[in-house]
């Protein structure tokens, strides 16, 4: 049943979504998996529905490193210890994700998800090492076995990067539709020096983010559902009678 005041279907770890609805109203950004491997045939069959993805003229600029394993593991240990020796400010994207400059109505929101994640884990607002520990988490994939790194080659133009959205999107839902969970992770570009030298990206191909992958744990920060504007705030619907 439809949370009436979110507009979500309940958190249910491992029950496939069985429509399109019920894909787009159970996804959420899972931030705790279970170890459970999840099989290679099973990824490739994911990645498979979303090639089918639209991109301007056919070009698919989408590029993807599938890891698991010892492989996972190395590149998580690597981020983790970069992260620990440079800290926070110097892991910084190498692209503008956000905004520059802040302003409302954005702010707002982002505060409240902030907030809203931390209240569920209990971190106040003055813990600045339990947010970081929280943060971190992002270089551990979230204990998801199975760990995805997005490029595009770095000529490409706005249009393929909206293209890639739509394909980020694709795996989202096809995932939901496994039975699985993701958590698309802006973050993990953050890491991209570690990311080049781990896993011999050329400068030539532009790092774009990273997403977990898995069967998503029964953990209360998995409850988190955020809000959602109505459809009649951000559209103006023209020509109707």
């Amino acid at each position: 049943m439809i949370d009436p005041a979110t507009g979500a279907l309940p958190f249910a770890p491992g029950v496939p979504a069985a429509t399109p609805d019920e894909a787009l109203l159970s996804r959420r950004s899972v931030r705790a998996f279970k170890p459970d491997a999840v099989p290679l045939a099973l990824v490739e069959e994911i990645l498979a529905l979303a090639s089918r993805t639209p991109s301007g003229t056919n070009i698919q600029p989408w590029k993807v490193r599938v890891l698991a394993g010892a492989v996972r593991d190395r590149i998580s240990a690597a981020m983790l210890e970069a992260y620990a020796v440079e800290g926070a400010e110097s892991f910084k994207r190498p692209y503008n994700y956000y905004p520059v400059k802040w302003r409302e109505p954005y702010l707002a929101r982002r505060r409240k998800l902030g907030w809203d994640l931390y209240g569920l884990l209990g971190i106040s607002r003055d813990n600045k090492a339990g947010m970081d520990a929280q943060y971190t988490r992002n270089y551990k994939f979230f204990d998801a076995p199975v760990a995805l790194i997005f490029t595009l080659d770095a000529d490409m133009e706005t249009g393929s990067w909206l293209d890639y959205g739509m394909f980020l999107q694709s795996i989202m839902l096809a995932a939901r539709a496994k039975g699985l969970d993701t958590c698309a992770q802006a973050a993990i570009a953050n890491a991209h020096r570690v990311l080049r030298r781990e896993l011999a990206i050329p400068d030539s191909e532009q790092i774009v983010c990273g997403m977990s992958l898995g069967y998503a744990r029964d953990d209360i920060v998995n409850h988190l559902v955020t809000a959602r504007e109505p459809v009649r705030s951000f559209t103006r619907f023209l020509g109707f009678e």
